[in-house]
């Protein structure tokens, strides 16, 4: 029965689309469903005859139908037209016996069982209509229906129907009677609901769709927008009565587009609202005055203002006072020409106090005019993040003029950054990138960082040590106290900041700290010494004033001996030997008293070369018994020297012993030391050189310090007491190489006239 009704359906739009003459494509597209309707029919194609090309044409639906060839000229549909004049139907096992392009496309497609019929739709449009037949219904099956079908159509094209129903009408219309029984539907009804049209429009109908039929008879009036939903789409139909004819026309919309966007736009109006009602951003309206229209809830968290309070009062009453006309001017220029504008502003709070607001604003403008009609603004609090970028300048400021040196490293020991201090410091100008810390640090430093540094700074935030940093140019290294900082940025990328302090200057200090130390020290051992002298002295001047007393003695007895023999003369010669060493060690021992007492000295012109020889006679017995020979090269003619001739006697008995014990430890088969004297420029420069084992550098710089001495017996101060004495004078005594390989010490007498030797004198 359903089969039946839509096949009814179709036929009365078919015989609308011919009493309307719609397009041939429509109305073959509308028999094909009324034939298709038929449970025996597999398939159903029309085609018009073309009568220049001689040809077969398809038309409406052609799925199914395959493509003919591209060139037209060679194929032809002639013999089948003919035969089609002659008998009206055939079979398509008699036309497949014809020789034409249609059958050979329909063998094509496979379509073998069914027929062939003249069915011509327009009168002066001649057509047939291809049928392929179930396997199990007879040929003749549609015989009558096509007999039938052929006399309709010529029917059906002088009958007029009523005009409710267009077929270009582009919304679903259709009749019912009073029970809601569907008459007749339009073309696009049939279109959109397909080959079951009955049952599908039925479903596409609102659920109480005979109701509104009877109450819209009932009550003859119209019923709009009724909504029904069929198939993921949304319909609005509406009921129209026909009281004279005693039906309804009900025509029908098809709003899904608009229904979904309805939706989509209540969706996002709701979210909308609750994304402005939620969020942290105050979202206000505004007029072009700048008075508010409306604010969101968090005008309380930001302004301490409710929405409602904010509602009239112009914008300009919670700006800061300073410069609130100039940002007024800036916004509305801005707004006018560009539409948008983005400025930060400081906000008065309710309670009194200022906050930084970052405003971005945007121009609504009437249509028409382009007038601005109303401003749309989002404010955000960004009073932490200015405080923040106050103090990262006021870091960045302190980082730059510090005088510690900073240095940005990224973990691959890459420098991304150093303040000013530490380019002054490592002489590294502007232009140079891409720095290694490799290049600054030596290698002991770097691979302490490598296997401490870096791990303890990851692990505790910070590490330090002290290390050499060394400037570019190869100049001097200088010392640092270092800290390692380890940072991490926001994406989790780590970095690490060195904070290095120049510890030169306190290197130095500790020098300077250690040699007052040492002078201090310097000093108390000479205040001690002076002590131990004053005492020594008062020992030992008794017992050499016996000696020289019983030596003077012995002389005396000697010399009342009649007979002089030469053990006498011997005995003699030993005692005045005696007596003149105790004269000398108790004027040596006298003078040094007076040198430790600061009491005033003899100085006197002397013959630097007879002191000399005195000297090497004093030890020359000493020489002879470690087998050393005194070698002297002096000038003939030196210049007087003014100094006091007991110490000045002492500094070179000094040198030269110094020098015999050191060829005594080298050499004990002979060795000899050379002495020389020469002027140079103002000065005497006396010269002992010896064939010892020498000194290196570091024994140089020590070796005039008191109390140190490389002999196990020595005391470090016969050479320390020498250079006093000989600064004493306004000369110097230095060591050196020597020509011999051994040491050299060098004694500078400066020379002076008669004016000097008085000023001295007298002093």
């Amino acid at each position: 029965m359903a089969g039946k009704g839509n096949q009814a359906l179709q036929l009365q739009l078919l015989q609308r689309l011919l009493s309307e003459k719609q397009p041939l494509a429509e109305c073959a597209r509308a028999l094909q469903a009324v034939l298709s309707a038929d449970p025996q029919v597999r398939s159903v194609w029309y085609f018009t005859w073309q009568q220049q090309a001689g040809i077969y044409s398809p038309e409406g639906d052609v799925r199914g139908w395959p493509p003919g060839p591209g060139d037209l000229q060679n194929v032809s549909d002639q013999h089948l037209f003919t035969a089609l004049q002659a008998q009206s139907q055939l079979s398509i096992a008699q036309a497949s016996n014809i020789d034409c392009w249609l059958v050979k496309r329909m063998l094509r497609a496979g379509v073998c069982y069914g027929v062939v019929a003249s069915l011509p739709l327009y009168p002066e449009q001649p057509g047939l209509v291809v049928i392929e037949l179930q396997q199990s219904a007879p040929e003749c099956a549609l015989d009558s229906v096509l007999a039938v079908l052929a006399a309709w159509l010529r029917c059906a094209q002088a009958e007029a129907r009523p005009v409710e129903l267009l077929a270009s009408d582009p919304h679903p219309a259709l009749w019912v009677d009073g029970r809601a029984h569907l008459l007749e539907v339009n073309k696009t009804a049939a279109a959109l609901f397909g080959p079951h049209i009955g049952e599908q429009l039925l479903q596409a109908l609102p659920n109480n769709h005979q109701h509104l039929v009877r109450s819209c008879l009932t009550q003859q009036r119209v019923i709009e927008d009724v909504p029904a939903q069929f198939a993921q789409r949304t319909f609005v139909w509406s009921y129209i009565p026909s009281p004279e004819q005693q039906r309804i026309l009900v025509r029908g919309r098809d709003i899904t587009e608009q229904a979904e966007q309805l939706h989509n736009a209540a969706q996002s109006s709701r979210l909308y609202r609750l994304i402005t009602e939620n969020t942290t951003d105050l979202i206000s309206r505004h007029t072009p005055d700048g008075r508010f229209i409306s604010a969101s809830p968090a005008s309380w968290r930001l302004l301490g203002y409710w929405p409602e309070e904010l509602q009239g009062m112009r914008c300009q009453a919670l700006l800061h006072e300073k410069g609130v006309l100039l940002v007024e001017q800036r916004a509305k220029n801005a707004l006018a020409e560009d539409g948008y504008h983005t400025m930060s502003l400081r906000v008065r709070h309710r309670a009194g106090h200022y906050l930084w607001f970052e405003t971005a604003s945007r121009a609504i403008r009437e249509t028409y005019t382009g007038a601005i009609v109303e401003v749309i603004s989002v404010s955000r609090d960004i009073t932490a993040r200015v405080q923040a970028e106050e103090n990262r300048r006021r870091l960045a400021e302190v980082v730059e003029v510090n005088t510690d040196l900073v240095l940005f490293v990224d973990p691959n020991g890459l420098i991304r950054w150093m303040n000013p201090s530490a380019r002054r410091s490592l002489q590294a100008g502007e232009s140079q990138h891409s720095m290694q810390l490799a290049d600054v640090v030596s290698a002991a430093t770097l691979a302490e960082l490598t296997q401490q540094g870096w791990q303890a700074a990851d692990a505790q935030g910070g590490w330090s040590c002290e290390a050499r940093f060394q400037p570019y140019g190869h100049l001097a290294s200088f010392p640092v106290s270092l800290v390692l900082l380890a940072h991490t940025l926001a994406g989790g990328e780590r970095y690490y900041s060195l904070v290095a302090r120049n510890m030169a200057e306190r290197e130095l200090r500790e020098a300077q700290h250690r040699k007052h130390q040492e002078e201090l020290a310097h000093t108390t051992r000479l205040i001690t010494l002076g002590e131990l002298t004053s005492g020594i002295a008062h020992e030992i001047n008794q017992p050499l004033a016996a000696v020289i007393n019983y030596a003077s003695a012995s002389l005396r007895y000697l010399q009342t001996v009649q007979e002089q023999s030469l053990p006498v003369e011997r005995v003699a010669q030993g005692l005045e030997r005696i007596t003149e060493h105790a004269n000398h060690a108790a004027q040596v021992i006298k003078r040094l008293r007076a040198f430790l007492r600061k009491e005033p000295r003899r100085v006197e012109a002397l013959n630097i070369a007879e002191v000399l020889q005195d000297a090497v006679q004093l030890c020359a017995w000493e020489a002879s018994s470690a087998r050393v020979t005194i070698e002297q090269q002096l000038l003939s003619e030196l210049p007087l020297v003014y100094a006091d001739r007991v110490l000045l006697e002492q500094v070179l008995l000094n040198v030269l012993r110094n020098a015999l014990e050191a060829n005594r430890e080298q050499h004990q088969d002979g060795s000899r030391i050379l002495v020389t004297a020469e002027q140079q420029a103002e000065c005497v420069y006396i010269k002992v050189h010896d064939q010892g084992a020498g000194a290196s550098s570091e024994q140089l710089e020590q070796l005039f310090t008191p109390f140190y001495t490389s002999k196990a017996e020595g005391l470090g101060l016969g050479l320390s007491m020498s250079r006093s004495i000989v600064e004493g004078f306004g000369g110097a005594l230095e060591a050196e190489a020597g020509v011999l390989g051994g040491l050299c010490l060098v004694c500078c007498l400066p020379i002076r006239g008669r004016n000097d030797e008085r000023a001295t004198v007298e002093a």
